[in-house]
């Protein structure tokens, strides 16, 4: 039996990376999923083929979640497409690693509107639509949340925040059976840590030595714990961070 059979799900910022990991796990597990991306169209279709290709239910929308406007037409597109939601994942997220005493306030404004008020916002509009069957949501996080990287103050600061809001809206939430919860993943290989140039096969070999399961998450990695929180085998589950980072610390 699928985990997530009949569930409608959001995933936002699924066009790449653990997003879009989280997204095709949970389709292959039975949900409809609502693709979310921000700029990359080619990226959501390359999804939703994906998803096509494993007899999934599928959509794509685009929007930006620090946009108040672009997340009410999420969720309105979501209800008119599926008629109702079950879970939300709040992926999508920004990150610029540098030295605090280079953070602009254009940065600072970046990434705490994408990686807090952006969860902020959905989960908003995610408890107008849950309704009395309740729901779930699952915010990702990251060690970096508890421990700050090198010239990531500014990234560990909106993750540390992540986890506080799950935490606080745990008790606010759980009397309508919502139950919401954090994933915090460790070095995991994706296009975004690419990006910030944290893959270089130096960089691979010092992140897999010092995690003690010996090598690199993969977005499955996450994507396996996003299915188990989603699903009823996590009822009892609320308000909890989980770490996925092969035992890093």
């Amino acid at each position: 039996m699928k985990f997530l059979n009949g569930k409608v799900a959001i995933v936002t910022g699924a066009s790449k990376g653990i997003g879009a990991g989280i997204a095709k796990a949970f389709g292959t597990e039975g949900a409809s999923v609502v693709v979310n991306y921000a700029s990359s169209k080619a990226g959501a279709d390359h999804v939703l083929a994906e998803l096509a290709d494993a007899g999934c239910h599928a959509i794509a929308v685009k929007a930006d979640v620090s946009n108040p406007k672009d997340v009410e037409h999420l969720f309105a597109e979501t209800k008119a497409t599926f008629g109702r939601l079950d879970i939300l994942v709040n992926n999508a997220g920004v990150f610029r690693f540098e030295p605090f005493e280079d953070i602009s306030v254009d940065e600072f404004h970046r990434e705490f509107s994408t990686n807090v008020l952006g969860p902020i916002l959905t989960i908003q509009e995610a408890i107008k639509q849950f309704g009395f069957h309740g729901g779930r949501v699952i915010n990702l996080s990251s060690l970096a949340g508890s421990r700050s990287l090198p010239n990531g103050i500014l990234y560990s600061a909106t993750k540390a925040a992540v986890q506080s809001l799950t935490q606080g809206l745990s008790s606010k939430l759980g009397a309508r059976g919502i139950r919401i919860n954090a994933i915090a993943p460790g070095y995991t290989r994706s296009e975004g840590t690419a990006s910030e140039g944290l893959m270089s096969e130096e960089s691979i070999k010092h992140y897999a030595s010092i995690t003690p399961l010996g090598r690199l998450g993969e977005p499955e990695d996450i994507a396996a714990a996003a299915v188990f929180l989603a699903s009823d085998a996590a009822a009892w589950i609320t308000g909890e961070t989980i770490r996925v980072g092969g035992g890093a610390r």
